[in-house]
């Protein structure tokens, strides 16, 4: 396929260089060819390969973006202007977003880079897979060359030709009935033709963090079917092996998106980013732990039960992350009853029994002036260990069993916006909290703080009435 010259016009667009020239498209930062005429951000144009050589996927994975970026929105994905004739001459004008791809990390220094860069990457890249599948799409072709990150760390992700959208004919499933991705990072039910979970997403995911900190793939490149098969029952090495100085909770986030069984990695990229975004609160398994190659006997008894997978229909994949929400809890520390707290866990009890797997976070808010005294009794680490432990004691008449749980002490003097960006930075889904002031010393706050994030907060908010049993009427919450 020729390249296209500078200054070529297309339907009012000019043509104003060639940006990339892959196997599957070319790419071009293009304006309107009138002066007068402008989006607001620069643009560019992709046409895919068309030549007697090229295979029909080309045109297939056109059809596939041409029919998905247009319904998308949001920080994460590049803004849609025009697309082409499919029959005279396709194309896609988008915003042209700079930034630096995952994969230029890599080519700077691969299995170098520090443990919170490595974090704050994969965070960024799960924030952006989640936004995808609230939108009921899958992306399922995650790889370094197609997640770009922006100069305020935000993660935004390219190329939607593979992608899977709920509400629109699978074009792939139709035409391929085969395994449909890049070879490295493919998630095993992908080989067998299922499209459409959304933890095919986070399995990519979980390469790309292998990659970034041993600089190694986990699966390799393999390139035939019977090497992609092979993730179906086999995990890599553990990180450690190439690294040992990889922190155990980064491999026990990096091996449980690995995991040949979808329903043993995390069930939304939300929570994949709640755990890479707080690795204190990482549940630790022998995963993390791990340094030499899972035994061959358990990948026998893999290789059994995936012998028989085969081609399915895609699924929907919006269900599966709203069945596994992360729930959030504003527990007070101060000037609260026993009627509050109660009802608090009535709320979290009831709201945790009807969604198995949530995630729970237990948070409080305490003011900065609290920190400030000079005595060694009530400095800030003392203080953060004592409100850390009154969450724990608090939930301990909840029943957490199945349900991932965290604890954790903010500190702000805007209580109610605390917990707002809380819930908003952490995908949270629903939000409980009593009518009390979480800490508050101004009276004249008490009935704001709800209303405010009530009406502020990116999620379902709870507000909860105090109620209390006869036979614990006139006991006191003790710290």
């Amino acid at each position: 396929m020729k390249l296209l010259e500078p200054g070529t016009e297309i339907d009012g667009f000019r043509v104003v260089d060639c940006i990339h020239a892959g196997g599957m498209a070319h790419i071009y930062a293009v304006e309107y060819a009138q002066a007068d005429r402008s989006p607001g951000f620069a643009m560019a144009m992709k046409i895919p390969r068309m030549t007697a050589g090229d295979g029909a996927e080309n045109i297939v994975s056109f059809e596939v973006e041409l029919q998905i970026l247009p319904v998308l929105s949001g920080p994460h994905v590049p803004r849609f202007v025009a697309a082409g004739d499919l029959v005279r001459l396709p194309y896609l004008v988008m915003e042209y977003i700079p930034g630096q791809t995952l994969q230029h990390w890599l080519n700077e220094g691969p299995g170098r880079g520090d443990t919170a860069t490595i974090a704050r990457l994969g965070a960024a890249t799960a924030h952006a897979a989640h936004s995808l599948h609230q939108q009921n799409v899958c992306h399922l072709d995650l790889k370094p060359a197609n997640v770009l990150i922006k100069d305020d760390g935000t993660a935004v992700l390219l190329d939607f030709g593979l992608s899977c959208h709920a509400h629109y004919p699978d074009l792939l499933a139709e035409e391929m009935r085969q395994a449909v991705g890049s070879p490295a990072w493919i998630a095993p039910e992908q080989v067998v033709g299922v499209r459409g979970d959304p933890r095919s997403d986070i399995f990519a995911i979980g390469v790309m963090l292998y990659e970034l900190a041993t600089g190694e793939l986990p699966f390799g490149a393999p390139t035939t079917s019977g090497g992609m098969r092979q993730r179906l029952w086999m995990t890599p090495a553990p990180p450690r092996k190439h690294r040992a100085d990889i922190p155990p909770w980064l491999q026990e986030v990096i091996l449980r998106c690995l995991e040949p069984e979808a329903s043993q990695r995390y069930p939304s990229a939300a929570h994949l980013a709640f755990d890479l975004s707080h690795p204190e609160q990482v549940l630790m398994t022998e995963r993390g732990e791990r340094t030499e190659r899972t035994p061959l006997s358990t990948h026998f008894k893999r290789w059994l039960r995936a012998a028989g997978m085969h081609y399915t229909p895609s699924p929907l994949p919006s269900a599966q992350i709203e069945d596994t929400p992360i729930l959030m809890v504003a527990v007070p520390h101060a000037d609260v009853s026993d009627a509050t707290l109660y009802s608090l866990r009535q709320a979290v009890a009831r709201s945790l029994g009807i969604r198995p797997g949530a995630r729970l976070a237990c948070v409080t808010v305490i003011s900065p002036g609290a920190s400030s005294t000079s005595d060694s009794e009530r400095s800030e680490t003392t203080l953060h260990r004592q409100h850390m432990a009154r969450l724990r004691q608090w939930a301990q008449g909840l029943d957490l069993t199945g349900h991932a749980v965290s604890y954790h002490v903010l500190e702000a003097g805007d209580v109610a916006q605390a917990l707002v960006r809380y819930a908003a930075s952490n995908h949270v889904s629903m939000m409980i909290l009593g009518a009390a002031t979480h800490g508050l010393q101004m009276q004249r706050f008490i009935d704001t703080v709800p209303i405010r994030v009530a009406r502020d907060a990116p999620c379902t908010v709870i507000l909860v009435k105090q109620a209390l049993p006869f036979e614990q009427l006139g006991q006191t919450f003790s710290g």
